[in-house]
Order: C-alpha cells, then structure tokens, then sequence
C-alpha cells in the first residue's frame, strides 16, 4: 500500500509571503532555477545560489540553455524546499545577466569572486586559479530581482 510521507497541502497559515519566503531560502544554497524556452516551455537547472536582500546571485555559464533562455526572456523562478520537500519556497522575479568575465579583476570576475566567497563563507585558496577557470568557462553573474515570493509547508 502506498502511503503519504508529506503533508498533501499546506494549511493557509503554512502560505508565506515574498519576505518570508527570502528568510527561508537565504538559510538554504541549493535550488531549482525555472527559465522559459522560446517557445515557453519551462527548462529547470539545478543551481547554488546566494540570497541578498531582493536579490539571488548566481554564476552561470554563457552559451548553456539556462543563459540563453534568460537573454531571450529575463522571467525566472527559482524554486528552494528542505531536503524532505515538506517545506518550499518559490522566488519569481526578473533576471540581469553580468558580461562575460574575460579578464583578472573586471567586473565579471569581481562579481563572481564575491558570489564565491558569500556562498562558500570562505575565501578561495588561489585566487588565480579561480579566475583562470572562471574566463575559460566564460562565466557570468546572474541576479535575480524577487518581485514575487510564496511557499508552504512546515517552515
């Protein structure tokens, strides 16, 4: 016999609102990010973020699907639960692609040395080698603006 091992819909009370669902995902690192196809299927990549303020940073990679969907269509949602799925939080908003870091120190490579270190809470062991990967992989800085949040569950 199958049975339920999460609650099958939260209560209205369990509802959060943009600011709470923020707090929640903030004490989290790991989430679904949602962006849409051309054609406007969804397409979900499993990424880690940081959350600051209004804002969740990620780094990206040009060229992937997830980049050029944004580019063609800057709504995203990212989607963050506990690992049990009993709680989850959803954070829409419009996504800011950074330029391609392609250079020691420009802003690309600055933005992404940030992101690492408040995601990692550490700095990064050799620093030239992060940069040297980080233009190789042609990576960029995505930050969402939230402009809408909601979850449920246990909390």
């Amino acid at each position: 016999m199958w049975r339920r091992t999460v609650p099958a819909r939260p209560t209205e009370e369990a509802l959060v609102d943009t600011e709470q669902a923020l707090i929640f995902s903030a004490r989290h690192r790991l989430g679904i990010l949602v962006t849409l196809h051309h054609d406007g299927r969804p397409q979900t990549s499993n990424i880690v973020y940081a959350v600051d303020g209004h804002r969740v940073r990620v780094s990206l990679t040009d060229g992937r699907v997830k980049t050029r969907n944004l580019r063609g269509d800057p709504r995203a949602l990212l989607h963050v639960s506990t690992p049990d799925g009993s709680s989850w939080a959803a954070l829409e908003g419009s996504a800011e692609l950074s330029p391609v870091t392609t250079e020691p120190g420009d802003e690309a490579a600055r933005a992404l040395r940030d992101l690492y270190t408040t995601i990692s809470g550490q700095e990064h062991p050799d620093w030239d080698d992060y940069d040297r990967a980080m233009i190789q992989e042609r990576r960029v800085v995505l930050t969402l603006t939230v402009t809408h949040g909601y979850g449920g569950g246990a909390g």
